[in-house]
């Protein structure tokens, strides 16, 4: 239960006011922007209409030949159609299209308290298409009509391709990872899809979330196919007060993507989470690493053992390999790591921690003897962040485990771009600036394990949080004694310590405390001159 008390008296606004012009003019001519000032989103933002809305586009398990479409509309639109046509240089091209009736869906809002909005979700799935060919389509309701958007099917021979892969959006969405996701689109505006490692959103069901992902990929999401797999902020309870229900997949989750279903048979919570497809010699997997994992295991075995692909690429959330503070991983590590061996994996593409590593089993452990033991791999592990949500590495690393990092980072939005050519596959990850941070070479061989071929010597020098600009606030000393003073058994988490800025206030620090005797958490607000003005408990 949340209380909320203002601790800030009348007289103390009065004292401000006095002095408030000077501060606001301090903070307006600074040489540095210390205050950032978050963007409110009014709730008509967000609402649906008649027009077609969050475009995105999937593939099938079979790209070479099925794609679909999914879109929203405001609840007025009941039957919807989708238009697609080879596409050429001739603005009229359109003359050659079909038409296909839309799937429609009710996602009601009142289902979780994040969501509120009812909105009708429109889908078709293109089928009988030709392999390697360019195509234009449309989405609307006969009177209303999307944009002619542009997508390219896969190939039947294993041609050269390229493919993004994103860790963590998550926070700051609209803000940041919009810059992320643009630079990626200018790196590779040929990608032919784009891994999506989970924790897309922050809260599950919040429609606010959601917008904000789909503006900031605005076109992108309707011309380079998403393949996304769920993390653990895609989980949620629907109600607060559901304390003994479990967490629920967003409401929006199966509605707005329409994914192939050949996944685990039997397991309806798994439907569109946990599924694969062929793309020109890769297998692409997408495992759901926050429920029914053994299930999962069994399907992944049957999966790579009739695998005729020369490369398995497989994406989750959470990583076998932690690489920040207290998130370890280990029942994850040992129901997937085994299969990755048995059957070379060739590259686990993770998100969940929010910073990046990439790395593998040490030398000596490098060779897979037939013998499932612990930390024999072939794969190369990959852990990276895209959104504005930063986190320290561990200072051991992945020793304990008898694995190494090749490469690491902190404080980075980052972008991958992944090209297969035959038997090569070249990885490169990308900073939010166009910067090459890490690079690497997998050569197939005839025999396991892949040649690595490391880059690092192409790109930029390690970047931690004590070579960058500052991520974390930092709290004035004498402000740091008083709220320990006045609020004794707790701590200040330091790594979400805020500095803002307010005309009658001026200066404050926005803090975090935990007491870990009683569970109580708390959320504080404080001057410069170590008044408390606001203060949220929750007991």
């Amino acid at each position: 239960m949340m209380k909320f008390r203002s601790l800030f008296s009348a007289l103390t606004l009065i004292l401000w006011a006095g002095s408030s012009t000077a501060q606001t003019d301090n903070h307006k001519h600074n040489d540095h922007y210390v205050f950032y000032e978050s963007p409110e989103y009014e709730p008509e933002w967000m609402q649906p209409s008649v027009h077609p809305d969050r475009i995105v586009l999937n593939y099938g398990a079979d790209p070479t030949t099925t794609a679909s479409v999914t879109w929203r509309t405001s609840t007025e639109v009941d039957t919807a159609y989708a238009e697609i046509a080879k596409a050429t240089a001739a603005p009229k091209f359109w003359r050659t299209s079909q038409r296909f009736l839309a799937k429609t869906t009710l996602l009601d809002g009142k289902l979780a308290q994040d969501a509120g909005i009812m909105s009708h979700f429109h889908s078709v799935t293109f089928k009988g298409l030709e392999p390697n060919t360019l195509y234009g389509y449309r989405s609307g309701d006969g009177e209303h009509w999307s944009e002619w958007i542009q997508f390219r099917t896969a190939s039947e021979t294993n041609d050269k391709f390229s493919f993004l892969y994103v860790g963590d959006a998550q926070n700051y969405i609209l803000e940041l990872w919009s810059r992320l996701i643009r630079q990626g689109f200018k790196l590779a505006p040929d990608a032919r899809f784009i891994i999506h490692a989970g924790d897309l959103v922050g809260d599950a069901h919040r429609e606010e979330h959601w917008e904000e992902w789909f503006k900031a990929g605005s076109f992108i999401h309707g011309m380079i196919p998403s393949f996304p797999t769920p993390g653990n902020h895609e989980y949620d309870y629907l109600y607060d007060n559901q304390d003994n229900k479990q967490k629920q997949l967003s409401i929006q989750w199966s509605h707005q993507f329409t994914l192939p279903e050949n996944g685990p048979k039997g397991i309806d919570e798994l439907k569109e989470t946990t599924y694969y497809m062929d793309y020109q010699g890769v297998r692409m997997i997408s495992l759901n690493s926050n429920i029914h994992l053994e299930e999962q295991a069994k399907w992944l075995r049957e999966v790579l053992a009739n695998n005729p692909n020369k490369w398995t690429i497989v994406t989750l959330h959470h990583p076998l390999y932690q690489i920040s503070e207290g998130r370890a991983n280990s029942k994850r590590r040992e129901v997937f790591k085994p299969i990755f061996d048995e059957f070379h994996v060739d590259l686990a593409l993770q998100g969940h921690d929010h910073a990046y590593a990439r790395g593998r089993a040490t030398d000596e452990h490098n060779l897979v003897s037939g013998t499932n033991k612990l930390d024999q791999t072939g794969t190369m592990y990959v852990v990276s962040v895209s959104g504005g949500k930063m986190y320290r590495l561990t200072p051991e690393g992945w020793d304990q485990w008898g694995a190494k990092q090749d490469r690491n980072a902190e404080n980075t939005q980052l972008v991958q771009v992944i090209t297969v050519d035959q038997d090569t596959l070249r990885y490169q990850s990308f900073t939010a600036t166009g910067e090459l941070y890490d690079a690497f070479d997998l050569v197939k061989n005839k025999k396991w394990p892949n040649t690595l071929i490391n880059r690092k010597s192409e790109c930029i020098p390690t970047r931690h949080f004590n070579n960058t600009i500052a991520y974390h606030e930092k709290l004035p000393l004498d402000i740091k004694n008083v709220v320990l003073e006045k609020y004794k058994g707790f701590k200040i988490d330091f790594n979400k310590v805020k500095k803002g800025f307010d005309s009658k206030i001026g200066i404050y620090y926005d803090l975090d405390l935990e007491n870990d005797v009683t569970d109580v958490e708390m959320e504080i607000k404080i001057d410069e001159a170590g008044n408390i003005f606001e203060e949220e408990i929750d007991d």
